[in-house]
Parts: structure tokens; C-alpha cells; sequence
């Protein structure tokens, strides 16, 4: 008979835990995969049970040495029967184990009115968090075996997953908290937040109808794998062999790191200060969104960001407004902080290329009439653009305005240009050059 268990350590911790929801994630190498495959064996002997395990594509399913060899000679081990043109397994007590894909988003939808007693995610930072809680809605059952989520990761600082599990990384080095990997924590949903909790009961109590679930993070590191490290021991080699970047995620598990981090900005070329002079000369710089709010996605800001300019041409960064929202939304968002900025501040608004970029500037300038409004055409790439902003903040020329906001505007300028996100430098840097230009022939300077 064969007998197949987790190594001891993070991998049987994982198979172990009693979490509605737990996530194996770190560095690779780690045996991630491979628990994942394993834990739904345990249920192969009841008929009902009915489990599917995603990856993003069905390509990376069948890819050389991915989860279908390996589920081949696993699953098959223990009698059961492939079905490869459907990427499923079926057990002689009638169990099943399939592999599906969400490559779209639309994709979710494929699996409505599915009752799924196990699901698994494979490199959970792949998949949109929408679809992760699409299928959450999926994870139920009538029979003996009570509906749960295993999911595995490598790090990404940017994915919805890192904000999901921040409890369990240390806020600093982005290295898992090894107290905390394995430990329980429940949460429900009011609305579109989630509300995090120490105590089930009491979450419950707290938010009455609502029925919380349990949530746990397990660290994974190449040295827990003692099977690979035997086997192949010049694998841990290779990751020390990455780039920076990849060495910190890959090898050591590293949830903050960030491709070219402080690049063109760092924060500490940012001194907070209480306020700017009230003399200074004023400009609200914009960018405004062109994408669209859709299920899954992570859309642009619209983003307007104020700047002054004191007599002795130091620059404060003064506050930073976001937003996502319907064109009347953004309209309205825009009229109202030229209000609140004054008629003294001027309005600094980009043209994107082409005629619906010119009617858009000609709209707004429309809306905001009795404000000092200036419109550019915007050239050149968003690293040529951000450099003179960039030079007076190393030379210690740029301060920032003490305000909530901060926290958000310098993490993006910090992962400027690799970020998901680089709105509220294109606004700083628009302000930022309403300011210092000289008057041209091809500039478009608009009072109304």
C-alpha cells in the first residue's frame, strides 16, 4: 500500500489546520504544490466529495512538470483514473478531483450553480480577488465533508493577496512573522470591507447575521522542502543566483520587495513638514482616468495633486486627492476642489492625444469657468515627464504637507516606474510643470 504524507514542518502544518481558508505562500521551492495536490486525498474515499484545483490558465495545468504530471503520479498511485481530455481524476468510491482554469474573468461564471466541497488555488496572486470570492460562493456542501479553501503563492507586493494576509508579514522587512504563521484569524464582510477579528464569537456577536471564516497564512521556505534539498541540491543555487528583486521573493520570501524601489524617488527626500508658505504660488495638477471601473480590475485614479512654489523656489507637495467614479463623479470632484483651493490656485489639466482628449480639456474648462485653468498636450514618456519633479526632490527641494494621504502617494512615487499605479506622480508632475514652464508658443494657457 502506498503511503504518501507532508513533510514535518510548514507543509504538514498545512495539511493540518482547521482554517475555512489557508494560504501556503513564500518562497519556492517550498513543497507548496505538492501539498496542494495532497490535501484532497484525504476525502478520496467519499463518493460526494467533489474538488477542482485552479490555475490561472489551463496551459500552465499542462505544462511540462506542472500540476497534471505531478498529479499523475500521485493520484494514480492511489487508483485513480485520469481523464486527461477533461484534466480530472476519478476515485473508486466515485470522488473526484479536476483541474479548471479562470483565465478571464468572465471565467468565474463558468462554475455558477457548482457545489464545491474542496477548491484549490494555485499561485493564488494569478487570479483577481473577485474571482477568488466568486468561487468562495461555489465552496459548499451536502455531505459529510465540510466545504474548504487551500490556495499557494509566491510573494507580490502589489496583488490583492498581500493585503489579505498583512497580519502575518511584518510591516518593515515584508518577511512572514514566524509567531504568527499558522495562527487563526476570522473575518466577515460589511459590504465591500472586510471586518478582521481574534475571536469568532465575538466577530459574530459584533455583526449580527453574519457568519465569520477563519483565515490562515503558513510560511514556506526552500529549506523545509527536505526532499527537494536532497535531491537536487543546487536548487537553492539558482534562486541565490536572481536578481535582487526575485533573490528577496523567491528565496526569502520577501512580501514588500519591489522591482527598482527608489528608482527616480525615495521617500526620505521627502521631509513632512506642517504647512506650506501662505504666500505660495499654487497649482492643482490633474490625471484623469481613462479606464473604466470593472469587476476584477484595479483601475486608474483620477488623481489631483496641489503644489506651491515658495519666493525661494522650494516646492510642497500639499495634499493629494483620489478617486474612482462615473465622468459626473469625477466632474463634480474636480469643481469642488477648485472651490476649496480658491480662485488664486491655478488648474493644471493634461490633453491626451487625439480629438477626444482636446473635447475633454474643452469640457472641463467649461465646468470650472472663473478659475485660472491651463491645458498642455501631454508628450513624451512618463519617465521623461517625472524627471525635473524627480532631480528638485533629490536636491532637497521638495516637502510634503503633513496629511493622511501620505502614506499612499509616497509608496507609489517610490515604486515609480514598475508600480501598478503611477497616477499621483503624473498629477504631482503635471502641477509641478504648470509651475516652472515658460510661456511657448505651443502651450495653451486658459482663463475663464
Amino acid at each position: 500500500m502506498a503511503v504518501i504524507k507532508p513533510q514535518p514542518g510548514p507543509q504538514e502544518m498545512f495539511l493540518g489546520t482547521s482554517a475555512d481558508i489557508a494560504i501556503y505562500g513564500g518562497a519556492a521551492g517550498g513543497g507548496k504544490s505538492f501539498a496542494l495536490l495532497m490535501e484532497p486525498l484525504r476525502h478520496a474515499v467519499r463518493g460526494e466529495f467533489k474538488a477542482v484545483i485552479f490555475r490561472r490558465t489551463s496551459k500552465q495545468v499542462r505544462n511540462e512538470g506542472g500540476l497534471w504530471d505531478a498529479s499523475a503520479a500521485l493520484y494514480g498511485t492511489l487508483g485513480g483514473q485520469a481523464k486527461e481530455s477533461e484534466l480530472s481524476w476519478k476515485f473508486p468510491s466515485g470522488a473526484s478531483i479536476s483541474f479548471g482554469h479562470l483565465e478571464h474573468e468572465k471565467n468565474k461564471y463558468d462554475w455558477q450553480g457548482s457545489e464545491l466541497v474542496f477548491i484549490g488555488f494555485d499561485e493564488l496572486t494569478h487570479f483577481t480577488e473577485t474571482q477568488f470570492f466568486y468561487l468562495l460562493s461555489r465552496n459548499r456542501s451536502t455531505g459529510r465533508a465540510r466545504p474548504y479553501v487551500r490556495a499557494t503563492c509566491n510573494p507580490d507586493a502589489d496583488s490583492w493577496v498581500a493585503d489579505f494576509i498583512r497580519w502575518w508579514i511584518d510591516p518593515e522587512t515584508g518577511y512572514p512573522i514566524s509567531s504568527r504563521s499558522g495562527v487563526l484569524r476570522w473575518f466577515v464582510r460589511d459590504e465591500d470591507s472586510l471586518i478582521w477579528g481574534e475571536d469568532k464569537c465575538a466577530l459574530e456577536a459584533a455583526h449580527p447575521g453574519q457568519i465569520a471564516k477563519s483565515v490562515t497564512f503558513i510560511a514556506a521556505s526552500i529549506e523545509d522542502n527536505r526532499v527537494l534539498m536532497e535531491r537536487d541540491p543546487g536548487y537553492r543555487a539558482n534562486l541565490a543566483a536572481l536578481s535582487t528583486v526575485d533573490r528577496e521573493r523567491l528565496l526569502k520570501g520577501n512580501w514588500k520587495i519591489r522591482p527598482a524601489a527608489g528608482a527616480y524617488f525615495r521617500r526620505s527626500w521627502f521631509p513632512v513638514v506642517e504647512a506650506a508658505p501662505v504666500s505660495a504660488r499654487r497649482v492643482r495638477g490633474w490625471d484623469l482616468a481613462a479606464s473604466h471601473m470593472e469587476p476584477g480590475a484595479s483601475p486608474d485614479w483620477t488623481v489631483g495633486a496641489r503644489l506651491a512654489r515658495d519666493a525661494g523656489g522650494v516646492f510642497y507637495v500639499e495634499h493629494v486627492e483620489r478617486l474612482r467614479g462615473s465622468p459626473n463623479e469625477v466632474e463634480r470632484a474636480i469643481r469642488n476642489l477648485a472651490m476649496s483651493d480658491g480662485r488664486e490656485a491655478e488648474i493644471a489639466l493634461p490633453q491626451d492625444p487625439g480629438q477626444a482628449g482636446k473635447a475633454q480639456v474643452q469640457a472641463l474648462v467649461r465646468l470650472l469657468a472663473g478659475f485660472r485653468v491651463k491645458s498642455q498636450p501631454v508628450t513624451g514618456s512618463k519617465i521623461v515627464r517625472a524627471m525635473p519633479f524627480s532631480s528638485q526632490a533629490e536636491a532637497g527641494n521638495v516637502k510634503l504637507v503633513e496629511g493622511s494621504w501620505n502614506a499612499d502617494f509616497l509608496a507609489e512615487l517610490e515604486n515609480f516606474p514598475t508600480g501598478r499605479h503611477d497616477d499621483q506622480v503624473d498629477a504631482v508632475c503635471e502641477a509641478f510643470h504648470a509651475l516652472t514652464q515658460v510661456s511657448q508658443k505651443s502651450q495653451r494657457d486658459m482663463y475663464s
